[in-house]
């Protein structure tokens, strides 16, 4: 390949540096513009390359010495420049085949380089350099039935070499620099799905705490139902008052529940939060009180035991576990123990930690067919928020036969 200068750089690609990978795409207005202006250049070469071969030098006259020579020179030139429009698709097969071509023709030597710059841009290393020593063997060639004027044959195919390199050197650079931009792409892209996964399994879990929350409360009103509903079932002679009182708490534990179910149904179903949407606020100590009169109003004899110092330095979450397992270990008694006396009781300091502790009797005999029934995984998420906060839980019948629900939970001191 003679010396000239290559005035392309092809865009990025999909696919390009593959040669496996399906349909090329269409030119983009790059693509176009790229080989227009690859086209014009070549085009104009050829015309000044053959009214230089047409004009009367000795020199030309002895390598060109018939007309015709002349013009298959040119018809030569044209045919290479007309096929830079498909050197996208075919460079490996157009530098083969016009490698006969490069022996004999010069006004086809830029065309010919462009090609060979495409095919090693294009393509792998190992056909690369197969097709650079392929041409570096048709400038040995070239130099040999052409050589320049008033130059040494070693000087003509010195220079075709070091153009040959360079065009080389230059085409394995920019495809490695399109290796390079892949390659931060594609970490880019995996980067942001990772995220996006990340974020989408942070809402997820999230959305399933809330559940196994609402769970809890679901559990708790729905146990003050049944109670509630067993009462009227087995006093049909009860005072009016007892039964007004009974369906009243009915009535307010249904609404209560529809509202929660309603509730986890949402959780469940959002796939986003709005940024608007308020959350409800979380049940926390200062609210163990209001669920222990609800107990109590269900005919459940609940005694409180509290000892916590400086109450008001407990820490919100700790508050929002400790309500959790008193509502867990109030439902667990309603369902297990009907008519049973609790006992919770609570006691702890800012440093020490704080002990929640619930206590029944176990009941004597079978259980009655209206007990409440339940899933079994309320102390299994009992158990995974103590986990969680870095405390300790213990649940079973201890030596006295009565059922202990006993949790400790760290308190920090500041």
């Amino acid at each position: 390949m003679t010396s000239a200068v290559v005035l392309e750089h092809p865009g990025l690609l999909p696919g390009a540096l593959d040669p496996g990978v399906g349909r090329r795409p269409r030119r983009t207005p790059r693509d176009w513009l790229i080989d227009s202006l690859a086209f014009l250049v070549s085009l104009a070469w050829v015309v000044l390359a053959t009214f230089d071969a047409a004009s009367p030098s000795p020199a030309l006259a002895e390598q060109l010495p018939y007309d015709w020579m002349i013009l298959a020179d040119a018809v030569f030139g044209l045919a290479c420049t007309a096929a830079l429009w498909l050197r996208r698709r075919w460079p490996v097969g157009l530098v083969l085949a016009t490698l006969p071509v490069a022996l004999v023709s010069i006004t086809s030597s830029i065309a010919l380089l462009i090609i060979y710059f495409t095919a090693v841009v294009h393509r792998r290393t190992a056909v690369a350099l197969a097709v650079t020593a392929a041409g570096l063997v048709t400038n040995t060639v070239f130099a040999l039935l052409r050589p320049e004027p008033g130059s040494p044959y070693w000087m003509s195919a010195l220079w075709g070499v070091v153009i040959t390199l360079l065009v080389l050197a230059w085409g394995m650079f920019v495809r490695a620099r399109r290796q390079l931009v892949l390659s931060l792409r594609e970490r880019a892209e995996r980067a942001e799905a990772e995220q996006q996964l990340r974020v989408a399994q942070a809402r997820q879990l999230e959305r399933t705490r809330i559940a196994r929350e609402m769970h809890d409360v679901l559990a708790h009103r729905i146990s003050l139902l049944s109670l509630h509903a067993g009462a009227l079932e087995f006093r049909p002679d009860a005072p009016a008052p007892e039964v007004a009182r009974a369906a009243g708490v009915i009535r307010d534990s249904a609404h209560s529940a529809l509202q929660d179910l309603r509730e986890v149904i949402g959780v469940l179903r959002a796939e986003t939060a709005l940024p608007g949407d308020p959350e409800r606020p979380q049940p926390t100590l200062d609210d163990l009180p209001a669920l222990i009169a609800e107990s109590r109003a269900a005919g459940t004899r609940v005694d409180l035991r509290e000892r916590v110092a400086a109450p008001d330095r407990l820490p919100e979450a700790v508050g929002r576990s400790v309500y959790r397992i008193v509502q867990e270990g109030l439902t667990n008694a309603r369902k297990h123990a009907h008519g049973a006396a609790v006992t919770v009781g609570l006691d702890g300091a800012p440093g020490d930690g704080l002990q929640v502790e619930i206590r029944n009797r176990r009941p004597v005999g079978e259980l009655p067919e209206t007990a409440i029934p339940g899933t079994g995984t309320g102390l299994v998420g009992i158990a995974e928020r103590v986990s969680l906060a870095g405390g300790r839980l213990e649940h079973g019948c201890d030596d006295q036969g009565d059922f202990r629900l006993a949790a400790w939970l760290p308190w920090p001191a500041t």
